[in-house]
């Protein structure tokens, strides 16, 4: 998992800047990213061929992620450092800071 590093350096740079007051925790080795008024709304789950940014209020979404039929939560993969400036990603993210996500 050491090639899949930058990509997620590059998502949290991409979250941070783009979600102004995000509280910040890692939980079972996982950062996940959230609002005190909404709760945990993103979260970031590294495995061995992809990062995976779970939107835990993605169904909420205008329009949702592709992936994940369970609870609220949806997500997409990413692969590569490209796919962070993919601009449904950075709308997903703007998408977050408006929307409930859990606990």
């Amino acid at each position: 998992m050491p090639h899949l590093q930058p990509i997620l350096e590059r998502l949290d740079e991409t979250i941070r800047s783009t979600i102004p007051g995000l509280h910040y925790a890692v939980k079972w080795k996982r950062p996940f990213y959230g609002l005190p008024e909404l709760g945990w709304i993103i979260e970031l789950a590294a495995y061995d061929v992809s990062v995976n940014v779970l939107f835990l209020g993605g169904a909420d979404f205008e329009s949702p992620p592709p992936l994940g039929t369970a609870d609220r939560t949806r997500y997409v993969k990413v692969t590569t450092e490209e796919e962070v400036q993919r601009p449904e990603l950075r709308k997903w993210i703007e998408e977050s800071s408006r929307t409930p996500g859990w606990g």
